[in-house]
């Protein structure tokens, strides 16, 4: 038991470096996650003991495991420690973690995806895509472009749109978007394929 309070102990100190790091406000947090601004502010100063119930939402927000939040307490590390997440036959990596704002991923697609019948999905938001490596198949409403390492497209989600790795090498690229664009990305599974 020793152990469990002593973890249990470093949550309220992480949860708040995790905050302060992506500049949240606790109000800001609370609309996000559904728990009160008292709660978070009790959690963080270590006088609510943390349940799973409300760590559950505070991973997800915060972009980490729960893991992460029992057993790592803040160091003043400066490093960041990015963690992919898998997802429909993509690798994506978080390069940014603000809750409720503008998202930055890196995202490696499996080599062949974009040779599939396109499949296109929309969804609320705006994408901004940036090819790092291999060249990317984008369907976006009536126009099929292969983009080649070095080009970007920008584009309203709301236009029906699919994209995937053109040939036998992955495509490697950078993505911007907001929180409509993540939980489509990360959340809503497609019918088939590895792209969205």
């Amino acid at each position: 038991m020793d152990d469990l309070e002593q973890a249990l102990a470093t949550v309220g100190p992480h949860l708040r470096a995790l905050r302060q790091r992506r500049d949240t406000t606790l109000a800001d947090l609370s609309a996000t996650t559904g728990i009160s601004v008292s709660t978070l502010s009790r959690l963080e100063s270590g006088s609510r003991r943390p349940t799973l119930e409300l760590l559950l939402p505070l991973a997800q927000a915060h972009g980490v495991t729960l893991d992460e939040l029992v057993d790592a307490p803040p160091t003043g590390d400066p490093r960041v420690h990015l963690r992919p997440v898998k997802a429909h036959g993509m690798t994506m990596v978080p390069l940014s973690r603000r809750a409720g704002g503008i998202q930055a991923y890196k995202m490696v697609l499996p080599a062949g995806g974009g040779d599939r019948e396109p499949e296109p999905q929309s969804h609320e938001g705006f994408d901004w895509l940036y090819v790092l490596d291999g060249r990317l198949r984008l369907v976006l409403g009536e126009h099929d472009v292969v983009l080649e390492p070095g080009e970007a497209a920008e584009f309203d989600t709301r236009v029906p749109h699919w994209f995937g790795a053109v040939g036998d090498r992955p495509v490697e690229l950078l993505s911007l978007f907001g929180k409509q664009g993540e939980r489509a990305h990360l959340r809503a599974r497609p019918s088939r394929g590895t792209s969205q």
